[in-house]
């Protein structure tokens, strides 16, 4: 990808075990202007390929300041005075919660709004190159 259309960071998280401990973790953010509804979120699990989530970019910003979500995606800020993002990921494998770190976060959701300023998104989107990949997948 062009590093000018994109922005991308990487955020040390803890994932919170059933016991209530935590284990760090490093996630990697990719945002692109061509896809701009979409956070990319890559999750370093040992030496494993890293396991990717798709996050609406809403979603994440919604969830700094109340909970969102429903379903296999869930985000709701941790407390007040806390300055931790909650992130609650459900699948047929399992569920997992993170904690993020919401200052790193807030400062990667701002450069993606500086490259895509909310309400613009379909600006950035190629809706004939959208409809003729659709179409020729069938």
């Amino acid at each position: 990808m062009d590093s000018s259309t994109t922005v991308s960071a990487e955020l040390g998280l803890r994932l919170v075990v059933p016991d209530r401990t935590t284990v760090p973790l490093l996630a990697g953010l990719e945002y692109a202007a061509d896809d701009p509804y979409a956070i990319r979120m890559a999750f370093y699990v040992g030496e494993d390929e890293p396991v990717e989530w798709i996050f609406a970019r809403e979603l994440l910003t919604v969830g700094i300041v109340r909970e969102v979500g429903d379903g296999d995606v869930e985000v709701r800020p941790a407390g007040a005075g806390e300055d931790i993002l909650h992130i609650a990921l459900s699948s047929p494998f399992g569920n997992a919660l993170f904690e993020v770190p919401l200052s790193p976060l807030a400062d990667f959701l701002h450069r993606t709004y500086e490259m895509v300023p909310a309400g613009r998104e379909t600006e950035f989107i190629d809706i004939d190159a959208e409809l003729e990949n659709l179409l020729w997948r069938s």
